[in-house]
């Protein structure tokens, strides 16, 4: 059944629970590489610490359920996640766009496992600059850097 479009919105941090239930939701759905220990330790992290170091906007349909949401810092997505009944509708879409258009967004980071993710991305027009070995928290999960309009 077709979403009409939903509104993009600030994230007030009252609503921090809903987006981490979006986030693990997604997490588990498209992050096979990652454990359960690798679930349960990000979680109290992304809660507490990494919400709050991002300008947060949420795409929420109309009965008012967050379905999505990006996370920006500094021309970054630092995250960008939909509730898997949602993925293929366009709401990633319409969040990255909006945080490239809206804030000036031109790099992402993307876990190497997750090929869905770097072919969303490159979709849009990022393109693949480097590589790290290790995730932000030195994990072996190797980043894929890109940035949008490069070759």
């Amino acid at each position: 059944m077709p979403l009409s479009k939903p509104a993009i919105q600030p994230v007030a941090p009252s609503r921090y629970p809903e987006l981490l239930a979006v986030w693990e939701a997604s997490v588990r759905a498209t992050h096979n590489f990652l454990s359960e220990a690798d679930i349960a330790a990000l979680k109290p992290l992304i809660l507490e610490r990494y919400f709050a170091a991002v300008d947060l906007r949420c795409a929420v349909a109309e009965d008012g359920r967050v379905l999505g949401f990006v996370g920006m810092a500094k021309g970054k997505i630092e995250m960008l996640f939909i509730a898997p009944e949602h993925r293929g509708r366009g709401i990633g879409t319409l969040l990255a766009r909006h945080a490239i258009e809206r804030h000036g967004v031109t790099k992402v980071d993307v876990n190497e496992q997750n090929p869905q993710a770097l072919g969303f991305y490159h979709s849009l027009g990022f393109r693949t600059v480097g590589r790290s070995a290790t995730d932000g928290q030195g994990r072996p999960f190797p980043l894929l850097h890109l940035e949008l309009g490069q070759a």
